[in-house]
């Protein structure tokens, strides 16, 4: 049977207590049966070492498939490539190329005297390497047409806010990663179906064919979605804080913001959207009851869940 992808979003643990409990929400997350998992890269790659090693581990111990994040920031041409060699040499065949954001102490993004100015350069960088490996190394080009090399990108689907980007800008930017090689890709959050619609309407009037993927954050949690708000400049609509705001008790309160989180899915799927991609801040919980609300759980809750309130942080 045919289903929209599933995929989710982890972060490698911000210290060692952290990564039992990140490691139990992997194996919940796992049986969902995800067609991916994208693990991300700190500013300035300062979770280089610790997004590999929560790569490794996925590939190793686990059925998942890890696309490992990329950024330009604060990094030479010669430092990303030595990081995209080791993701190689580790089994890494999917990235996911982006810009990045400048680190907190830096107020506006500045690329490195010697680094990549945007995304389409890093899709071209991977691309490059690809190639020459499997020029110098016959095993690796047989390796490279069993398992090909993914790479994708990100999108705005009301343009880049925090950047001041207009959706037009970004749909410009969204062609030329297309034509630098990028296979698909993955949006920004948003709360409406038609941002992310018009978004793609947009895209395709432009030339843009490849798969674009709608991210979607659990709306049960008011003081995370203002922190993302923060983050990203993407407003939160007033109507969803005060649905959230009105709940009679954490309870209500989840199952408000799951309803809200399945009708978004429903708007974007029925839209045509490919599948979407969850972005799960380290929780399960959440995660698995949108995919349950939306039929898209791939049986992860057999029995069903019976306390969907507790959180694993």
């Amino acid at each position: 049977m045919d289903r929209p992808t599933v995929s989710f979003e982890l972060f490698p643990p911000r210290n060692p207590d952290a990564a039992p409990r990140l490691w139990a929400t992997i194996q919940a997350l796992e049986a969902a049966h995800p067609d991916f998992v994208s693990v991300t890269y700190g500013a300035a790659g300062k979770t280089r070492t610790t997004t590999r090693q929560l790569v490794r581990r996925l590939l190793r111990e686990t059925s998942l498939n890890p696309i490992a994040h990329l950024t330009c920031v604060g990094t030479s041409r010669a430092e990303i490539t030595t990081i995209v060699e080791e993701f190689l040499d580790e089994g890494v065949r999917s990235f996911l190329a982006l810009r990045g954001d400048p680190p907190t102490d830096q107020a506006a993004w500045q690329p490195h005297p010697d680094g990549l100015h945007t995304a389409s350069e890093l899709v071209e960088l991977l691309r490059t390497l690809e190639q020459e490996r499997c020029a110098q190394s016959p095993s690796q080009a047989m390796r490279s047409r069993v398992r090909p090399l993914s790479v994708a990108v990100a999108a705005f689907p009301r343009g880049n806010a925090a950047t001041g980007g207009t959706r037009a800008q970004d749909v410009a930017s969204l062609l030329a990663k297309q034509q630098a090689g990028a296979d698909f890709a993955i949006t920004q959050v948003f709360y409406e179906a038609d941002a992310y619609l018009g978004l793609v309407a947009e895209a395709r009037e432009a030339g843009v064919t490849i798969p674009i993927i709608p991210g979607i954050i659990p709306t049960t949690d008011p003081a995370r979605l203002l922190r993302v708000q923060e983050l990203t400049g993407v407003q939160v609509p007033a109507t969803l804080l005060d649905l959230l705001g009105a709940a009679d008790d954490e309870l209500d309160r989840h199952r408000r913001g799951i309803r809200a989180s399945v009708d978004l899915v429903q708007g974007v799927l029925d839209g045509g959207a490919p599948g979407v991609h969850i972005y799960t801040y380290n929780q399960h919980h959440a995660a698995l009851d949108l995919l349950e609300g939306a039929d898209l759980d791939g049986g992860a809750r057999t029995p069903r869940h019976t306390n969907p309130i507790t959180t694993d942080l």
